[in-house]
């Protein structure tokens, strides 16, 4: 069995893998790519490679781990490695925008939204928007950091100076339609080796800040994380195929739905946390459980493609 290689910048996430990684007898060899040396002349170390960089590094003070990261997928790519969430995967990571491009090739619908290229244009871009309430969010953001709910252009005004001071890697905004749902929750559904492993029902309260991993839990709260048993969405063969060829093996896809019910996508994760708690309460296989051993059989035939 070849080494499993599992590049990321947030240790904090990495105990629930560590363990599934650990009852299977496995080792991985971590990289934190927020600072180091990478070698250049010459190819990493052979294995499989597992990218957990995430878009919100830039808020925890890593905002060049993502070059870091693609620098190294690159090379595992060229030296012909299996790599999972490969380097277009960490480029969907990275912008929303690239995501609904891709999204809207494979008929997947997406929330009507306009870019603003630099703050500076913000107040213009909404102006040209013409609906309100709307949302503004940042190109690259990560667990819904520097995401509001604008009721209008005075709202937007009022608010604006301090909403310009988001964390914001590339200076791209996004006004984008304001779609509530039917009951004010979401469906995040996860996907592992680009097929579906469960839905689950994110209770938002209003709220937009909804990481599901252990380390992101805030004292004694309601479950916020609910699994939907026996989910089915007419997304889910487009989204499969969307994944595929984006390069996508292991994401979390987020909807909402719109006025009339259907499901809307505004989301893709492909650097996913799971939530114990929801996961025990249905008697599902724990995600990190799930991605260790799908990982784990590439790292034994590691000639196989990816796809396979």
């Amino acid at each position: 069995m070849t080494d499993i290689h599992v590049l990321h910048e947030n240790a904090e996430w990495l105990p629930p893998f560590r363990a599934a990684f650990e009852a299977l007898g496995l080792d991985p060899v971590e990289h934190d790519l927020d600072k180091g040396v990478l070698e250049l002349s010459a190819a990493p170390a052979p294995g499989v490679y597992y990218n957990r960089m995430s878009a919100s590094s830039l808020t925890r003070g890593h905002a060049h781990a993502p070059a870091m990261t693609a620098a190294l997928l690159d090379q595992a790519v060229l030296a012909g490695y299996t790599v999972i969430n490969g380097p277009n995967a960490l480029r969907l990571e990275m912008s929303k925008a690239a995501q609904y491009a891709a999204l809207s090739a494979h008929d997947v619908p997406t929330p009507r939204t306009i870019a603003a290229i630099g703050a500076d244009q913000i107040e213009a871009a909404a102006e040209a928007f013409g609906e309100a309430p709307f949302i503004l969010k940042p190109n690259r953001g990560g667990k819904g950091l520097g995401v509001s709910l604008i009721q209008d252009m005075d709202d937007l005004r009022t608010r604006l100076p301090e909403l310009q001071t988001s964390p914001n890697a590339d200076d791209v905004w996004l006004i984008q339609e304001f779609l509530p749902g039917s009951d004010g929750s979401i469906t995040r559904m996860e996907f592992i080796g680009g097929k579906l492993h469960y839905a689950v029902r994110v209770n938002t309260g209003g709220a937009f800040e909804l990481c599901p991993a252990e380390a992101c839990a805030i004292g004694d709260a309601p479950p916020m994380f609910e699994i939907i048993e026996g989910f089915d969405s007419p997304l889910l063969s487009r989204l499969e195929a969307f994944l595929v060829a984006n390069d996508v093996q292991i994401a979390g896809i987020e909807f909402t739905l719109d006025e009339d019910g259907l499901p809307v996508v505004y989301d893709v994760n492909t650097n996913t946390n799971y939530n114990k708690d929801a996961e025990a309460r249905a008697g599902v296989e724990p995600g990190p459980k799930a991605v260790a051993a799908y990982l784990a059989g590439l790292a034994a035939a590691p000639s196989l493609s990816v796809a396979a």
